[in-house]
């Protein structure tokens, strides 16, 4: 619930920050390119339709062949997928979602190996912890007097609820400065 109404207030201020606002009618189920997504090939109104539609559309996640479970962390929402998600060279069919972005939930591979296969700088990088990021584009634009700033980075982390798997996606945030 808390991580369903974080999703849905970021989702809401991504959407009223965006320059060409994103909303959950512009998500095409069928369209939907979830390694694009991960792997940071997207573009943020892409990921804020998804998003949208996802916190917005009833049974959103059924209608996509997910199944929502426990992550054991607040922060995390949790899918079971249907069929295997490609990413990064590996197949998994868990996937969470951050308060701004997907990650892929991946066994058989070590964070720090997975990072420097994708070129993610550790930030954190010890036997209890692993949090690196690259980021792949920043972009700032004016309109109007409001400044928006726009960031998409490739993040891979382990968590304590996850015990021998890393996360691994993207991150996409707006701020309005």
């Amino acid at each position: 619930m808390i991580v369903r109404a974080a999703l849905c207030s970021v989702a809401g201020f991504v959407l009223l920050a965006t320059s060409v606002p994103a909303t959950a009618q512009d998500f095409d189920p069928a369209a939907l390119d979830l390694p694009a997504l991960v792997e940071c090939r997207a573009d943020v109104p892409t990921y804020n339709s998804l998003a949208l539609w996802l916190t917005g559309e009833s049974d959103a996640a059924g209608k996509l062949g997910w199944r929502k479970v426990d992550s054991g962390n607040p922060f995390l929402s949790q899918y079971e997928l249907e069929k295997p998600l490609a990413a990064f060279g590996m197949a998994t069919k868990t996937l969470v979602f951050t308060s701004s972005g997907p990650m892929a939930v991946l066994d058989g591979t070590a964070a720090t190996d997975l990072a420097k296969k994708i070129g993610v700088e550790p930030m954190i990088s010890n036997p209890q912890k692993f949090l690196g990021e690259k980021v792949v584009s920043e972009n700032t634009e004016t309109s109007e007097g409001v400044t928006l700033a726009t960031r998409i980075s490739l993040n891979v982390s382990t968590v304590e609820t996850h015990p021998g798997k890393v996360l691994a996606g993207c991150s996409y945030t707006m701020e309005i400065k």
